[in-house]
């Protein structure tokens, strides 16, 4: 299939600006160019076309037939253009922030929160993305990320956000069968490992001194099915209250051990700031701000 051949795009954007506004100086105006270099551009797209677009005279110029078909084909040209680019690099365009975070924690806090703060500031738009891991921050556009773990770069602006309180979960049903009264009872259990800052080895020789073998095993790679898996009663997740906070509310999961000696604070999430973004800073200070009074409202420890 061969190939159209296009107008150069200054002549178009020249054309465009000038059949949008009516004139060739206010054309000019808008692209910060001389009416000259306007009205060079649209001959230019004349001679391409072979046919006229304005008819000329003193002082004014008026859309011929065929350019005010062009104009309007143009028109809706460059909004799709726009909304092309505005898919896949939404900070591009005035107006949004772009917040990335790890899929979990979008998922399970800050998805379900995000009304309040869009009805406390209309005027900012949020994207949000997720992150796969820390490698996504280098290729993944974004103004402000909520990082798991500290990513281990120096080309970004990073600060310790929040302490993570992690315990042992279970459905009241798994707890009240296998009996859990301490964690050396973890032993009858099957544990659900995750992707968080604790592993569960790590976590039984702080709380027990001692290795724990379990009864079984399961291991998932995001929190948001590991929790789920422990409200089916598949097993005991070691997870974190922040994550677990609706399944703890409304009772699908309890902490068999509910004394405070028996849960470890870490840690786990972190602010990344984009340096390239400078024109979002004011939402992006709104919405860090809003993000620590969120914390607090829930309890959590922000640093």
């Amino acid at each position: 299939m061969t190939k159209s051949r296009l107008p150069p795009l200054k002549a178009l954007l020249a054309f465009e600006a000038a059949a949008r506004r009516g004139s060739f100086a206010l054309g000019a105006q808008e692209l910060a160019v001389t009416p000259s270099a306007v009205s060079h551009h649209i001959q230019q797209l004349e001679d391409f076309l072979g046919m006229p677009l304005f008819q000329r005279h003193p002082g004014r110029a008026a859309l011929t037939a065929a350019g005010r078909t062009y104009a309007r084909e143009l028109e809706h040209a460059f909004g799709v253009i726009a909304e092309a680019t505005n898919l896949v690099a939404p900070q591009s365009q005035r107006g949004y922030l772009v917040v990335a975070s790890g899929p979990s924690f979008a998922a399970k806090w800050l998805q379900p929160r995000l009304p309040e703060f869009l009805r406390a500031n209309p005027e900012v738009r949020i994207r949000l993305s997720t992150l796969s891991d820390h490698d996504d921050l280098d290729t993944t556009r974004f103004d402000i990320a909520i990082a798991y773990g500290h990513p281990n770069t120096s080309k970004l602006d990073v600060e310790p956000l929040l302490l993570e309180r992690l315990r042992p979960l279970c459905s009241p049903a798994l707890a009240a069968t296998l009996a859990l009264r301490t964690p050396q009872d973890l032993l009858r259990a099957t544990l659900i490992h995750s992707s968080n800052g604790l592993t569960w080895s790590e976590y039984l020789r702080r709380v027990c001194g001692e290795e724990v073998r379990p009864d079984n095993e399961l291991w998932l790679d995001r929190s948001v099915m590991a929790i789920e898996a422990a409200v089916d009663g598949l097993g005991v997740v070691l997870e974190s209250e922040l994550l677990a906070a609706e399944e703890l509310n409304d009772g699908r999961l309890i902490a068999p051990f509910n004394d405070a000696q028996f849960s470890i604070e870490v840690t786990s999430y972190y602010l990344v700031r984009s340096r390239g973004y400078q024109s979002s800073s004011q939402a992006a200070a709104t919405f860090e701000a809003w993000l620590r009074s969120a914390f607090t409202a829930a309890n959590l420890t922000s640093n």
